[in-house]
């Protein structure tokens, strides 16, 4: 980034307005389609402003983990596809990417959000396994918390196959109507840091000036489920409560549209 357009970043901060127009503490427009691919269990298409990304729920039955033989098993998986932007390459999973997989799974599952012991089908035997896979289609910043509520629509809209347990097989192609066991709802939000000012929802020019973020998963009471601040930039006392309640706030807005 040259330092003309650092510059006027800066100075429109100052002033409190941000290049596209917005406040400090305002999001793009958001829209969640579910039901984006026919061949997932559940999926969801969800775009803040033009960033765009799709995730998608696969329902398969595994052997359960030998220290949780009477629960299912979750995993989150994130692919940053090079069509959605030039800094994405071809290849093994970026640091980027596995961080982006690891803070969406810490969220769900810190908060509980499946009750993963109605996944036991056989203690010690048979389990459903819960597989989140998310893909970046547009990078115009804030992946993220685009991810994250995908994830969290994709897992609303998901439904069990069809499963037989005498012969052990799974059919995908017949979907029954029951939904996955959904406790609770976490809700991310991710403020950054630019100097001395903060902000949600970052263009790509912001986002690459920000010093620190912490991204905050709540629940519906407003209860903390999960914290993961990136970047070499402190927070003080202040500023984390400040992060708080923006978080507190705009997760109640997102919830509305879950």
């Amino acid at each position: 980034m040259n330092d003309a357009v650092k510059k006027h970043i800066m100075r429109g901060l100052e002033k409190g307005v941000r290049a596209d127009g917005r406040k400090l503490i305002e999001m793009r427009d958001i829209s969640i389609e579910t039901g984006a691919s026919k061949n997932a269990e559940g999926s969801a298409r969800v775009k803040i402003g033009d960033s765009e990304v799709i995730a998608g729920v696969k329902l398969a039955v595994e052997s359960p983990f030998g220290d949780t033989s009477d629960q299912g098993n979750l995993m989150v998986n994130a692919e940053l596809l090079p069509l959605s932007s030039s800094r994405f390459e071809v290849g093994p999973p970026s640091i980027e990417g596995i961080l982006l997989a690891r803070v969406i799974d810490r969220g769900i599952r810190e908060a509980h959000a499946i009750d993963v012991k109605k996944l036991c089908i056989k203690q010690g035997d048979k389990v459903w396994s819960v597989s989140v896979d998310i893909c970046t289609i547009n990078d115009d910043g804030n992946l993220l918390d685009a991810s994250a509520l995908a994830a969290m629509a994709a897992i609303k809209d998901a439904v069990y196959p069809e499963y037989d347990m005498e012969t052990n097989s799974v059919n995908y192609s017949k979907k029954t109507t029951k939904k996955l066991p959904l406790a609770k709802e976490p809700v991310q939000v991710t403020v950054h840091k630019i100097g001395t000012h903060l902000l949600i929802d970052p263009l790509p020019e912001e986002q690459e000036l920000a010093e620190a973020q912490l991204t905050i998963a709540t629940l519906a009471n407003g209860e903390i489920c999960a914290l993961q601040k990136t970047g070499k930039a402190p927070f003080s006392l202040v500023e984390i409560e400040k992060m708080l309640s923006v978080s507190g706030t705009q997760s109640a807005e997102l919830r509305k549209l879950l």
